[in-house]
């Protein structure tokens, strides 16, 4: 179960009290359209203004620090770092007030965070990412072993609409032979549709991770999110993790 609030998204998951998380919608910023109008992404041709005050509000309303980061589909993942715009897929912190953050537009954004309360972490998940071990990456910044740490799935392409070809298929069945049924045949001969929700949980599990919330929504259908495949000339919404301060 997921709720809106405010025009944010507010996990519902079991997280201690010490944890706050949410997800940004299109609603409540600044952008003309076709970035309209909460677009938190500086690398989409938006007016570079209206992305800083949409940044702004973002920061205000929490009274936290985001750490925004420069995503390239890759495993690298780093402390979550304020005051520089670091290239890599996921961020974690023990440090109050610092906000790990996931910008996408159809990618998987994963939110994480131990069960004593002490450490969270965000990950940003496209297929190649995802195939690649960035959940994994993620989940080693914790101290705690697997089995202490819970991740919540946030908005991403859904199984409907995820129309793979098949060496993406192949890329997860390499590693994890039964990942084929989070795949179903495509419309089109050689065409797959992927379940990113079902693929992150098995990648997750394999490494002992089997507390995993959230999933089920989907970007493309649901117009409160961006969508790339929707409209390829779109904004990005953010998922942030941080631990109160």
């Amino acid at each position: 179960m997921t709720t809106f609030a405010q025009g944010l998204l507010l996990p519902d998951w079991p997280a201690p009290a010490s944890v706050r998380a949410c997800v940004t919608t299109r609603e409540g910023g600044v952008s003309p359209a076709p970035y309209d109008s909460l677009n938190l992404g500086a690398h989409v041709s938006d007016d570079p203004h209206c992305v800083v005050q949409n940044r702004l509000r973002l920061t205000a309303h929490f009274g936290i620090l985001p750490a925004w980061l420069n995503q390239v589909h890759g495993v690298r993942v780093v402390g979550a770092d304020p005051s520089r715009v670091l290239e890599a897929d996921g961020s974690w912190t023990a440090t109050p007030g610092i906000a790990c953050t996931s910008m996408t537009a159809d990618c998987l954004p994963a939110l994480f965070c131990n069960r004593a309360g002490t450490q969270v972490a965000a990950a940003h998940a496209g297929w190649r990412g995802l195939a690649a071990g960035v959940l994994e990456a993620t989940v080693q910044t914790f101290r705690e072993p697997p089995e202490q740490v819970m991740a919540w799935l946030g908005p991403a392409i859904g199984p409907r609409r995820f129309e793979v070809g098949a060496e993406v298929r192949e890329a997860f069945m390499s590693i994890h032979p039964h990942a084929a049924d989070a795949f179903a045949p495509g419309a089109a001969p050689g065409k797959f549709l992927a379940d990113i929700y079902a693929l992150a949980r098995i990648r997750l599990a394999a490494v002992g991770v089997t507390a995993v919330y959230g999933g089920g929504l989907c970007t493309v259908e649901d117009e409160r999110f961006f969508s790339y495949r929707r409209a390829p000339i779109t904004g990005r919404f953010a998922s942030l993790v941080w631990l109160e301060p």
